[in-house]
C-alpha cells in the first residue's frame, strides 16, 4: 500500500486510530505508537467546549511531544462554533489535522441531531464542514461518517460527495447505519461504491476490522486508500504493529504470550498515571481495559475482578506475579470482536427529524443552544 495522503499530510502506513470516547486519551495513542505507525487521533472533542476552553477539554487535546502528526477529531452541530473550534486549532498549533465525527451513534448525541443523525440534513452538514475546512486553513479537514440512519435512509454517498465539494482532504465510512449501531456486520460492499464515486480524495474504510488480515482483505475487496481502527485494538494496541507490518510498514514483531500482555498492561497504567499526573486517578481508568487485555487468556473471573479494583502500579505488580506468565498466545481465543457490540435499535432522532432534508427555523434555534455530551463513538 502506497503512504496515506491527506492533504499536505503523508501517513506512511495507511490506518488510522478511530476515535473512542474513554479510550483514546494520550496515553492509549502513545502506548499505540510504540507498536506501530499510523494516523493516531484525539478522543471526539465538542466544538463549544473548545471555544469555551473548558479545562478537561484542553487537557484532551494535549498530544505528547512524541506524537506527530497530531490529530483532533471535533463533534458539533453549529457552524458557527465548529469554524471556531478550528480556527483555533490551526491558528494556536493544536494539530496537524482535524477529523469531523458524524458517525456517533449514541442517543444522547443523534436525539439532539448530532452524529450519524446529522448527514440528513444535508445544508446544515455541509454548513459545517464548509466552516471547519475555511476555519483550519492549511490545516487538513476530514469527515467521518455513517451509512444512513437507517436503510430507508441512507446518506453516506451524497454526504461525501459535498464534503469533497466544500473542501474536505479524505472521508471515512463506518459500513453501518445508525440504526445499526455496533450490531451485526459491517457491510464493506457500500466502501467500495463509494470509493467508486469519490476520486478526488482518499476513502477510508471502517468496521469490522479486527485483525491485519481483516485489513488486508478490506483493501482488497473495496479499493479503499485506507482503514480505520476502532473496537479491534481494544486490549490490543500492538494490532498496530501487525497493520504496520501487513502494509510493508516495519514494526516489531510480538509474542503476545500473557507475560506480554501483563506487560503491556501495566505500561498503560504507567501512561495513566502520566497523562493524569495522578497515580489513583490512572489506576482507575485502567480498570475497564482489564478485561479486554486479558481476553482468552488463562486469567479467571475472580482475578480479573481484582485487576478492575486497583489503585495503584504496586497492586498491578502484585496481581501480576499471581499469573502464570508462561502461558502462550492463545490465538482464536483472543480473536475476533471485542468491545461494545449489543443489538440493532430504533433511531432516536429529534421530532420530525426526517420530514425534511433541510433544517426549518426551529432546528436551527434548538440545534444552536445545544450543548453536547461528548461520550460517544
Amino acid at each position: 500500500m502506497p503512504p496515506l495522503k491527506i492533504g499536505p499530510l503523508t501517513v506512511d502506513v495507511p490506518v488510522v486510530l478511530a476515535p473512542m470516547a474513554g479510550v483514546t486519551n494520550m496515553a492509549f495513542r502513545r502506548l499505540c505508537r510504540e507498536y506501530g505507525i499510523g494516523l493516531y487521533v484525539t478522543e471526539m472533542i465538542t466544538t463549544r467546549a473548545l471555544v469555551e476552553r473548558n479545562d478537561v477539554t484542553m487537557r484532551l487535546i494535549r498530544h505528547h511531544e512524541s506524537e506527530t502528526p497530531r490529530s483532533i477529531q471535533l463533534y458539533g452541530v453549529d457552524p458557527k462554533y465548529t469554524g471556531e473550534a478550528a480556527r483555533i486549532i490551526a491558528a494556536e498549533d493544536h494539530a496537524d489535522h482535524i477529523d469531523l465525527n458524524f458517525g456517533c451513534p449514541v442517543p444522547k448525541v443523534t436525539r439532539k441531531g448530532g452524529g450519524s443523525a446529522l448527514p440528513w440534513k444535508s445544508d446544515l452538514f455541509r454548513d459545517i464542514v464548509k466552516a471547519a475546512v475555511d476555519g483550519a486553513g492549511d490545516v487538513p479537514v476530514t469527515v467521518k461518517i455513517r451509512k444512513g440512519i437507517d436503510d430507508d435512509h441512507l446518506t453516506y454517498l451524497e454526504a461525501a460527495k459535498t464534503a469533497e465539494s466544500v473542501g474536505a482532504a479524505a472521508v471515512s465510512l463506518h459500513a453501518r447505519t445508525l440504526e445499526q449501531s455496533y450490531s451485526g456486520e459491517a457491510d464493506w460492499s457500500s466502501i467500495a461504491r463509494l470509493k467508486e464515486h469519490i476520486t478526488s480524495i482518499p476513502v477510508l474504510g471502517n468496521g469490522d476490522i479486527w485483525s491485519a488480515e481483516d485489513a488486508i482483505r478490506m483493501v482488497d475487496e473495496t479499493g479503499c486508500d485506507g482503514v480505520v481502527v476502532g473496537r479491534g485494538c481494544l486490549g490490543r494496541p500492538w494490532l498496530f504493529g501487525e497493520l504496520a507490518r501487513a502494509f510493508g510498514g516495519e514494526a516489531p514483531v510480538v509474542d503476545a504470550t500473557l507475560e506480554f500482555v501483563a506487560q503491556a498492561f501495566r505500561r498503560h497504567a504507567e501512561l495513566l498515571v502520566d497523562f493524569y499526573e495522578d497515580e489513583l486517578r490512572g489506576c482507575r481508568d485502567i480498570r475497564k481495559h482489564a478485561g479486554w487485555y486479558f481476553k482468552g487468556y488463562p486469567v479467571g473471573g475472580e482475578m480479573r475482578g481484582r485487576f478492575t479494583q486497583v489503585n495503584t502500579l504496586a497492586d498491578i505488580d502484585a496481581l501480576v506475579s499471581e499469573l502464570d506468565l508462561t502461558a502462550p498466545y492463545p490465538g482464536e481465543g483472543v480473536e475476533g470482536p471485542r468491545g461494545r457490540s449489543g443489538r440493532a435499535r430504533r433511531a432516536v432522532l429529534p421530532e420530525g427529524w426526517l420530514a425534511s432534508r433541510t433544517m426549518n427555523a426551529q432546528e436551527s434555534a434548538e440545534l444552536h443552544e445545544a450543548e453536547l455530551d461528548t461520550s460517544g463513538g
